[in-house]
């Protein structure tokens, strides 16, 4: 679960999404572009990390000759 500190996924992505509008309107003076850069990378880390966390525990079970074998999730995967 969370920290007070690190938001959730949908909560850092939602954050993310602000971050890139504002910096996409171009109205803003370099010093807080450059701020808003800094913590959406940051947030952009959160994100990948919670990804890549849940990657890990995505298995598909395939049942085969009887038994029960794991294996790991691929996209390619048909």
């Amino acid at each position: 679960m969370p920290d007070k500190k690190t938001p959730s996924f949908e909560e850092a992505l939602k954050e993310l999404e602000d971050i890139a509008s504002q910096l996409s309107s171009g109205d803003l003076p370099l010093e807080k572009a450059l701020e808003l850069f800094e913590k959406g990378m940051k947030l952009k880390a959160v994100c990948s990390k919670r990804l890549d966390k849940a990657a890990e525990k995505i298995k598909i079970l395939i049942e085969k000759d009887g038994t029960i074998e794991e294996k790991d999730f691929s996209l390619d995967d048909n």
